[in-house]
């Protein structure tokens, strides 16, 4: 499970703040505010194309389930609420698709998840 931006925030903010307490050794410091620094540019980047790959993974998602619905509601929580609820069809639909020994839509289901893993990738992605 990936955390989301809120939560990676608020360790980062506690990060900061026991870090800007007397007594923190030097060398400990530096590292975690390192950290934290390289943690913020990453949750910025990610933050900034949320909205943008939430709404292309959902259609693409609705696409393949033939769903006729549309994200109305651009607020992250929305988008990721309707990309949850879309998830768990796309699930129902593959094991679907598994018992009916229909291949071709197993194939069209393993082609969007592997757009999806494309899209979420962030600069410092290694593959």
């Amino acid at each position: 499970m990936t955390p989301e931006v809120p939560a990676v925030l608020a360790e980062l903010a506690a990060v900061v703040a026991r870090n800007a307490a007397p007594g923190v050794p030097e060398p400990e410091r530096a590292s975690e505010l390192g950290l934290t620094a390289m943690l913020l540019g990453l949750a910025a980047e990610v933050w900034d194309g949320a909205a943008a790959r939430l709404v292309e993974e959902n259609r693409a998602l609705r696409a393949l389930l033939s769903d006729t619905g549309a994200d109305e509601d651009l607020r992250l929580s929305k988008l990721k609420a309707g990309n949850d609820r879309l998830r768990a069809a796309l699930i129902e639909a593959q094991i679907a698709a598994e018992q009916a020994g229909d291949q071709a839509r197993q194939e069209a289901i393993w082609a969007e998840l592997r757009a999806s893993t494309e899209r979420r990738k962030i600069s410092v992605s290694l593959v």
